[in-house]
């Protein structure tokens, strides 16, 4: 269907009343279907490819993806009720084409028994319908949950959770898994578990933002790695310690034992590795590629001792190309010229944000701002 027509599906659909049309009663709107998809003509079967290019006029992209999981449409009628739901339930195009991308298989519900319930559930709940429409074409596959077993008491656990329905919002569009596992029996006694640890509310709520599958993971799971991380000797109070359950829940013994030893071929000692990892647990996430160059160009090009940066670990969780490498280029003009203290903080400098450090080491030398500020973009100087 051209994009001019879909969009004004809903306003060509309140100016022509017919007995012909389907309503459904949740959106409100009368829906004319033998107008606007002519597949509703027929009930033989056709090709995805036919239908939805040829008969809707989506992408190819949209068609190559369903095309994986849906050769044919069986009732065309049946997902030209589909699409009309979502457009009246407030989905735009582009949430319609990513949600068939993702979810095929939804061109073939009931809109009456499988779609209008969820979407009902979480207006009953006093989701505003643009969060709605976020969530859903999110993680299309939250329409094929069961409405009252799964969708609903999630929602309501998790908004006990995370206090708020916008809280929830975010949480879902940073994750649907909350929606599609019993949290009853993975969330709620994980929970429980954390807090018998001392690991306070404030706490739990953070990492449900930060790693929120996290949660979705088998309580004596959670057990184990809380185990772990206690054992590496965090604080549990201490705001490293959820980056550390992040870390260790993330990878294995053996794959958390292999980042340990791209440290130690660096050559730093177990208690500099021990130490590092108590205090800067997210350096351990990067690639060693990533550490490796890092470490490298901090020791040989900045000239920096290995002491230094086992003391300020920080460095190395910072972007090499985005970040290190552009200030390191303006320093090195500066101090070529005699126009940096000596005691530089090297640390300080990467902390800076970016408008703080133009202002501080480009902007403030007027003389030399231009090849300052063309180092700092990784251009060529100016002879």
């Amino acid at each position: 269907m051209p994009l001019h027509l879909w969009e004004n599906l809903i306003s060509f659909s309140v100016k022509t009343p017919s007995n012909r049309f389907k309503t459904y009663p949740y959106c409100s709107l009368p829906i004319p279907l033998s107008r606007f998809f002519s597949s509703s003509q027929s009930q033989n079967s056709i090709s995805v490819v036919d239908y939805l290019i040829n008969q809707h006029g989506f992408s190819s992209e949209t068609v190559s993806k369903a095309s994986t999981a849906l050769t044919r449409i069986k009732t065309p009628e049946k997902s030209d009720s589909v699409l009309a739901f979502f457009v009246h339930c407030g989905f735009s195009r582009t949430h319609v084409e990513k949600m068939i991308q993702h979810a095929p298989k939804l061109l073939s519900a009931n809109v009456d028994k499988t779609l209008k319930p969820k979407i009902k559930i979480f207006e009953e709940l006093g989701f505003p319908r643009n969060d709605i429409v976020d969530i859903v074409s999110t993680d299309p596959w939250i329409l094929t949950r069961s409405a009252e077993k799964q969708l609903l008491p999630s929602l309501l656990l998790l908004r006990r959770v995370v206090q708020s329905n916008a809280a929830v919002c975010k949480v879902l569009k940073l994750s649907g898994w909350f929606l599609k596992c019993d949290l009853e029996k993975t969330m709620v006694p994980s929970i429980d578990f954390m807090k018998s640890c001392g690991i306070s509310e404030a706490q739990i709520s953070k990492l449900v933002f930060g790693f929120p599958r996290f949660f979705v993971l088998k309580p004596d799971t959670i057990k184990a790695v809380v185990k772990r991380v206690d054992e590496f000797g965090f604080n549990r109070q201490k705001k490293m310690y959820l980056h550390a359950i992040r870390i260790v829940s993330s990878m294995s013994r053996e794959k958390l034992e292999y980042k340990f030893g791209i440290f130690r071929s660096l050559g730093w000692s177990e208690v500099d590795i021990l130490s590092v990892f108590r205090r800067v647990p997210q350096v351990f996430s990067f690639s060693e590629k990533k550490i490796g160059e890092g470490m490298d160009f901090l020791l040989n090009t900045r000239k920096l001792e290995i002491s230094f940066i086992v003391l300020n670990p920080g460095m190395l969780v910072y972007s090499l190309e985005g970040r290190i490498k552009p200030r390191h280029r303006v320093l090195e003009i500066l101090e070529r010229k005699d126009l940096l203290r000596k005691d530089l903080n090297m640390v300080s400098v990467l902390r800076m944000t970016d408008q703080r450090f133009l202002e501080k080491y480009v902007h403030r030398y007027p003389d030399e701002f231009e090849n300052l500020f063309r180092a700092y973009k990784g251009l060529e100087l100016k002879q």
